[in-house]
């Protein structure tokens, strides 16, 4: 049966992201609020308190809809490319911002894929609450590109990505990064 996956990138966070900004959870409530006529049956979230908060928000608006949190979820590294990879017009700028970070976890980066793509046995409409990097990942699987292609895909604070999988069809991206739920002041 087909799976309805529904991405977002947490609301803005504080300067030391302990949590959500007021603009954060402005956000995250707007996000609940377009979500409600979804027929959502889980909202899936990673650990850290950015994810948590903006989940716990959305889901005040949706009081049926279990929340899970989930390391998968998480704010990560999914992949870090070889220079070889690399178009040699953009390896240095993109090496450079990947090195930034405490190397890939490929782990929970395939983890990923396993919990929250592909057909699944019944039609299910699926919401992952996570940071930037592993929507842009997720992303860049639907597209069967290149593992370093997620390098570039960047999320909205609160945007909203959906992504359709069907039995015997490619995935289908259905909208990316939109925030037409947000009054310009909040879009990022």
């Amino acid at each position: 049966m087909t799976r309805y996956l529904y991405l977002t990138r947490h609301g803005e966070a504080t300067p030391d992201e302990s949590g959500l900004s007021d603009t954060g959870r402005r956000q995250a409530a707007l996000l609940g609020k377009r979500l409600r006529g979804v027929p959502l049956t889980a909202i899936h979230h990673g650990p850290l308190p950015r994810a948590a908060e903006t989940a716990r928000l959305i889901g005040e608006h949706l009081p049926e809809v279990p929340l899970h949190v989930s390391e998968a979820a998480g704010d990560y590294v999914p992949y870090a490319p070889t220079r070889a990879e690399l178009p040699p017009q953009y390896a240095d700028r993109l090496l450079a911002f990947v090195g930034q970070f405490p190397g890939a976890d490929q782990k929970l980066a395939d983890e990923a894929l396993d919990l929250f793509t592909g057909p699944v046995d019944e039609t299910r409409h699926e919401l992952v609450v996570t940071h930037n990097f592993l929507a842009a990942w997720l992303v860049r699987d639907s597209q069967y590109a290149p593992p370093w292609r997620w390098l570039g895909l960047n999320h909205g604070n609160a945007a909203l990505t959906a992504i359709r999988y069907s039995p015997d069809r490619p995935p289908a991206l259905l909208y990316f990064n939109d925030q037409g739920h947000l009054p310009h002041e909040l879009r990022t």
